[in-house]
């Protein structure tokens, strides 16, 4: 329905462009803007990139681990165990 009210406002606006001040115009860009309804989606589609990227991180990450049996990034290892050395 959408679209076909999109594809409506976009062929009368090119009927009309030479007919309408600058002004009506604007308010044609941001009709026509406000019908398209994609401005949040380029956050969703980032979020679920940055996601995905994580999680094939961590599984290549693990997949490492497990294939040489040892301490891939040593430093990580030290600063976490850091972290987790309540004794000072």
């Amino acid at each position: 329905m959408f679209k076909k009210i999109k594809a409506m406002a976009s062929g009368i606006a090119n009927k009309v462009k030479g007919f309408v001040s600058a002004k009506e115009t604007e308010m044609i860009a941001k009709a026509h803007a406000a019908l398209d309804g994609t401005v949040a989606e380029a956050y969703v589609d980032t979020g679920v990139k940055i996601l995905i990227a994580v999680v094939i991180g961590a599984l290549l990450l693990a997949g490492l681990y497990a294939l040489f049996n040892t301490t891939i990034m040593p430093t990580v290892t030290e600063k976490i165990e850091g972290l987790f050395n309540y004794a000072g």
